[in-house]
């Protein structure tokens, strides 16, 4: 998966926190896994969702949108 890695330190709810801890139970995974996937699909989704928001958005020209990507 990551070559590398570099500690965070972040604080959750309680009951979040909660969650999490019986999730990694009952899977047999570690929290650091669950989470990291979580954000994964998080991050692919936001992209997802911004994607379809510049679909939609008609003000964008041709020659603008080729401009912005460098073609």
């Amino acid at each position: 998966m990551y070559k590398t890695v570099k500690p965070a330190t972040f604080t959750l709810p309680l009951l979040l926190l909660d969650e999490l801890d019986g999730v990694a139970k009952e899977l047999g995974k570690k929290k650091t896994a669950i989470v990291t996937e979580a954000l994964e699909m998080y991050l692919d989704f936001n992209d997802l969702k911004q994607a379809e928001q510049r679909l939609d958005d008609k003000n964008i020209k041709a020659d603008e949108f080729f401009k912005a990507l460098g073609v």
